[in-house]
């Protein structure tokens, strides 16, 4: 492991330590808002991450962790309250860069019904980790952060320097060309595991060559397949 990669794991540590220490402060401190938990945010930085309610793109298939396209987010009424949702990202992003000791800039938008944070303007491999492992592991910790802030769920989506946009762009390459093959030789073709994320791309792009796909398996294991017309 890399110093970077030993920094960034350890800055997450220190992260997930503090937000358990949250609710004990809180309770010092006086009631706080509801909570969800740490456990409602399981998989959701594994979001099928462009808003679909299922994974499957025929609506097969277990709901993933965000609502249907188009819907906000519980407790979420206009562009403010994500625009203060990007905020409280930036500064949790920002203090763990810090940490880390990594360089990088900071952009925040609102795309849609969800904000968006981007790390950009430097090479950050430690932040992004095998097939975007730290990625999802750091948009968790900062969902769970910004919840404690606002009592909230949220479905702020974070990337860092365009790693989303460059994986969007190869998975429905690879779900065009499986719908192709499959239109070709008439039979299913299962691919390879996916987070649900990596699946709802894959099952849109299907769906838009005039197939149907649904996902089957037990997570982290869980995969598309690819199914013939009828």
């Amino acid at each position: 492991m890399s110093q970077g990669e030993s920094a960034v794991t350890d800055a997450q540590v220190s992260a997930a330590d503090q937000a358990q220490a949250g609710p004990a402060r809180q309770e010092a401190a006086g009631p706080a808002p509801a909570s969800a938990g740490a456990d409602e945010f399981a998989g959701a930085g594994n979001d099928a991450d462009d808003g679909a309610g299922k994974d499957a793109g025929d609506g097969v298939g277990e709901p993933d962790f965000d609502p249907e396209p188009g819907a906000a987010a519980p407790g979420l009424t206009d562009v403010a309250d994500l625009e203060l949702e990007g905020e409280i990202a930036a500064d949790y992003i920002e203090g763990l860069l810090d940490v880390a000791d990594l360089d990088g800039d900071i952009d925040m938008d609102v795309e849609g019904d969800r904000a968006v944070v981007s790390v950009v303007g430097a090479t950050l491999d430690e932040l992004v980790g095998p097939r975007g492992e730290v990625l999802e592991a750091l948009q968790e910790l900062t969902r769970l952060a910004v919840h404690r802030h606002t009592g909230n769920r949220t479905r702020i989506m974070i990337d860092v320097g365009g790693y989303r946009q460059r994986r969007r762009t190869e998975l429905a390459e690879t779900g065009r060309d499986a719908a192709a093959e499959v239109k070709r030789t008439g039979m299913p073709k299962k691919l390879w595991a996916m987070n649900p994320f990596e699946r709802k791309i894959v099952h849109d792009a299907v769906a838009s060559a005039g197939l149907r796909s649904e996902s089957e398996g037990e997570e982290p294991d869980r995969r598309v397949v690819v199914l013939p017309g009828d």
